[in-house]
C-alpha cells in the first residue's frame, strides 16, 4: 500500500521568533479546546489510516497530552506509524513529554537553532541554550526513539565555532535527526522590517553551509536532502511524502495537501476554522516540474525513467547545461540520475530555473 501521511497545523504560538512567516496565533495558555475539536471535526471526514502523522505548528507541544491523544486516536494510524510533534525547548516538562510519549508520539523535534544565548535572544526564541540541552535530556528519559534538532546556519554575526557548539548539544542530546538550514529574511517578518546587523553575504553563507554539511557527516549523520541529516535509518518519513510527491492531507489554517497529485490549501484564518466556515481550497495539479523540484532537493536525485513517468524529459541544451554543472562540481549524473552536489544544493534554484 502506498505511504500516506497526515499533517495538523497547530498554530498557536508564545511569541513569534523574528524570522518567523509560517502563519499563527498567540497561544500562551495553551491551544484552546474548540481548535482541537475542529481539528477532529475534520478527521472524521477522512478514511484513510495514514503511516505518517506530523504535529506542525506554531508550537504544537502547547497541546496537552490529553488532547494529543485523542487527536492521535481521532487519525487511527495504522500500527508502526511514525508520529512527529514539533517542541520549542521551553515548551516542554518532564511530565508533558513522558505524556506525548505515552499517547503515541515516536518522534519529537526541537527547534533549537542555536547554542549561543545572545543569538537565540536576538532570533526571539525563547529558551536557553541550557533550557534546550535540558529538553533534549527529558526527551531520552521519556523514552523517545527519535529525538530531532534544528541548526540555523548564516546567522548575524555567525562562526564555525557557534555551529559547532550547537552541533555537540545535539549530539550531547541524543539526537538521531539533525536539520540544519541558512537563515533567509522573509517578507512581513520583524527582520524584513529591521534587518539584524551583521548578516552574512551570500558567499558566507554558501560557506558556512558547505562546512555545516562536511561537520555533519563528520558526526555520522548521512544528508539525505538539502537541510536534513540523519543518522543512517533515522529520516523523516513523513517529510520524505512530501519530497517524492506521495499523497499527503493536511489540516488546519494555512495547511496544504497533496492527494492525487491535486494540490489543496486551507485559508490562513484560525477563526473561520473554529467556525467551520473555511473551505480547502485548489490549488493546482502536482505535475513534472513539482516532482523535478523535489527529487532534486534529495540526496539521491532525480531518476531520468521516474521523470519521463510524469511527462518530463530534458532538451538537447538541457542535456548541455547538465553537462556544465558536473563540470563545475555543481552535479553528478550517470545518463540515468542526477544529483546535485552540496555545492550545487546552494545554487538549485538557479539550476531549476535552466531546467524548467
Amino acid at each position: 500500500m502506498d505511504s500516506f501521511g497526515i499533517y495538523l497545523h497547530i498554530p498557536y504560538c508564545k511569541s513569534k521568533c523574528r524570522y518567523c512567516d509560517f502563519y499563527s496565533a498567540p497561544g500562551a495558555l495553551g491551544v484552546p479546546q474548540p481548535y482541537v475539536d475542529a481539528l477532529l471535526r475534520e478527521l472524521e471526514k477522512n478514511r484513510r489510516r495514514p503511516d505518517t502523522l506530523y504535529f506542525g505548528g506554531g508550537t504544537p507541544a502547547l497541546l496537552s497530552p490529553a488532547q494529543v491523544s485523542i487527536l492521535i486516536q481521532a487519525v487511527n494510524p495504522l500500527p508502526g506509524s511514525e508520529i512527529t510533534l514539533e517542541a520549542n525547548p521551553d515548551a516542554v516538562t518532564p511530565q508533558s513529554l513522558q505524556g506525548f510519549r505515552a499517547a503515541g508520539v515516536t518522534r519529537i523535534s526541537f527547534g533549537v537553532q542555536s547554542a549561543d544565548d545572545v543569538q537565540l535572544k536576538r532570533l526571539g526564541r525563547t529558551h536557553t541554550a541550557a533550557g534546550a540541552a535540558e529538553a533534549l535530556q527529558w526527551a531520552r528519559q521519556a523514552g523517545f526513539p527519535e529525538i530531532c534538532g534544528d541548526i540555523m546556519l548564516a546567522l548575524p554575526n555567525y562562526s564555525n565555532a557557534e555551529f559547532d557548539a550547537t552541533l555537540d548539544l545535539l549530539q550531547q542530546g541524543g539526537c538521531t535527526h539533525i536539520s540544519a538550514y541558512l537563515l533567509k529574511i522573509e517578507p512581513g517578518t520583524a527582520f524584513a522590517k529591521f534587518p539584524p546587523d551583521g548578516l552574512p553575504g551570500p558567499d558566507e553563507a554558501a560557506d558556512f553551509y558547505l562546512y555545516a554539511v562536511k561537520r555533519l557527516a563528520e558526526a555520522g549523520y548521512q544528508q539525505y536532502e538539502i537541510s536534513n541529516f540523519s543518522r543512517p535509518g533515522h529520516e523523516g518519513r513523513h517529510n520524505l511524502l512530501y519530497w517524492n510527491c506521495r499523497d499527503y492531507r493536511g489540516v488546519g489554517p494555512a495547511a496544504h495537501s497533496c492527494i492525487q497529485n491535486v494540490r489543496r490549501y486551507w485559508p490562513d484564518d484560525v477563526q473561520s476554522f473554529l467556525d467551520g466556515r473555511a473551505v480547502e481550497q485548489e490549488e493546482g495539479q502536482c505535475d513534472a516540474e513539482d516532482f523535478l523540484l523535489m527529487q532534486l532537493r534529495l540526496n539521491r536525485g532525480l531518476d531520468l525513467d521516474e521523470y519521463a513517468q510524469w511527462g518530463g524529459h530534458f532538451t538537447k541544451a538541457q542535456m548541455a547545461f547538465l553537462r556544465h554543472c558536473v563540470a563545475s562540481g555543481y552535479a553528478l549524473f550517470d545518463g540515468s540520475r542526477l544529483r546535485l552536489t552540496p555545492s550545487g544544493m546552494i545554487v538549485q534554484n538557479a539550476i531549476l530555473e535552466a531546467l524548467i
